[in-house]
């Protein structure tokens, strides 16, 4: 491996009386030059992906190493996801699952901007794992969710952000919900001592993110939620650059894209791809909720976010879809201390949700002392 490619694990099902090698000349040539080889001039067979390894795994899978060019990346991130994965996800029986970054690749695309340890400076919090929650639901009054931001905030949540449904509808506008809530943040953090971070949904058409993200940072906030996969992974790139916002990243819509036996493995896109393109905090449903991921698929995310990848900083898992407050300390004794856990419905269930974010903060702390 050198730093002039980038070396693609497929995972290919050729099916009955399939021929693998040619599966795998395939992606190489579809997802570069995109013609057969023998029309493939010699001035563009520097472009060309080469198939590097292929392996059985199983019965009718292999896997299948494919190195690409860096060139014909352009180091850019949405030309990368198409060379990755654009025209072969219109065919079945591919599945990108494992990535050799270059190191002039991680270098350029640059990770994340904070990161687990700058998230905890942002927030004051060192040494237990972390609690984050969701404003909603849709429908409420921007007074209404700030009224449950400070509450949230007073019972010492880490971290509050926007339901990824909230945008700009009429009974809570962007602008309005924006301030109110970051007041009621600053103000309940004035009472407490505490550093909770409010974290507004900028998800929208890329004029409209810029100018929402450029509102949050000159209201105070230190961090955003974004959709990735709505927008493009690379506006989290300019999230970070551009406003130097701490971002947290939605896996919203990525379902079509990792179940089954084509697509992307989960724990490939929303534990590395998007750590790459500059998620600080990656949500992911957690297992024994309402979205069906396994504890290992919810391990594994674990591992690609925080593990050490070309000197780029380690993002924070965020399990979340469906977790219950009655289990947060036994999530926190096995996925550890790195971690923000991310609880709606059933901290809103407990009536008082100060009171009820008091008791997580207490299991927490104390889960980090046994």
């Amino acid at each position: 491996m050198t730093d002039t490619h980038i070396r693609a694990t497929y995972e290919i099902r050729p099916g009955r009386g399939g021929d693998a090698e040619a599966r795998a000349r395939d992606i190489a040539l579809e997802q570069t030059v995109e013609l057969p080889e023998k029309l493939v001039p010699d001035t563009a067979r520097g472009m060309t992906g080469s198939i590097h390894s292929l392996e059985p795994v199983g019965r009718d899978r292999w896997h299948a190493a494919i190195d690409f060019p860096l060139a014909v990346t352009g180091t850019e991130w949405p030309q990368l996801m198409n060379v990755l994965y654009g025209n072969i996800s219109l065919k079945r029986g591919f599945r990108l699952v494992d990535l050799a970054w270059p190191q002039s690749l991680l270098t350029a695309l640059g990770g994340p901007g904070h990161g687990i340890a700058g998230l905890r400076r942002l927030t004051g919090v060192h040494t237990r794992a972390m609690l984050a929650t969701a404003l909603k639901p849709v429908g409420l009054s921007a007074t209404e969710l700030a009224e449950r931001c400070a509450a949230f905030a007073r019972g010492g949540v880490d971290v509050i952000k926007d339901d990824h449904g909230l945008a700009d509808q009429a009974p809570s506008p962007f602008a309005d919900r924006l301030t109110a809530c970051q007041a009621a943040v600053e103000a309940a953090n004035a009472e407490t001592g505490r550093h909770c971070r409010y974290f507004p949904n900028v998800t929208a058409a890329r004029p409209k993110l810029l100018e929402r993200a450029a509102a949050a940072r000159d209201a105070g906030c230190v961090g955003v939620l974004v959709n990735p996969w709505l927008v493009g992974p690379d506006a989290m790139m300019s999230l970070r650059d551009e406003f130097g916002l701490a971002v947290l990243a939605h896996p919203a819509l990525t379902g079509n894209g990792i179940g089954g036996t084509s697509g992307i493995a989960a724990d490939l896109l929303l534990g590395e791809l998007f750590r790459v393109a500059g998620a600080d905090a990656v949500i992911y449903p957690n297992q024994g909720g309402r979205f069906g991921f396994s504890r290992a698929a919810c391990e594994r995310i674990n591992h690609r976010l925080r593990r050490p990848l070309g000197g780029l900083r380690a993002a924070m898992p965020t399990p979340g879809g469906g977790l219950d407050v009655a289990r947060v300390g036994a999530w926190a004794q096995r996925y550890g201390h790195d971690t923000l856990f991310l609880i709606g419905g059933s901290l809103y269930a407990r009536g008082d949700i100060t009171a009820a974010a008091q008791q997580l903060i207490r299991a927490l702390e104390h889960r980090n002392g046994r």
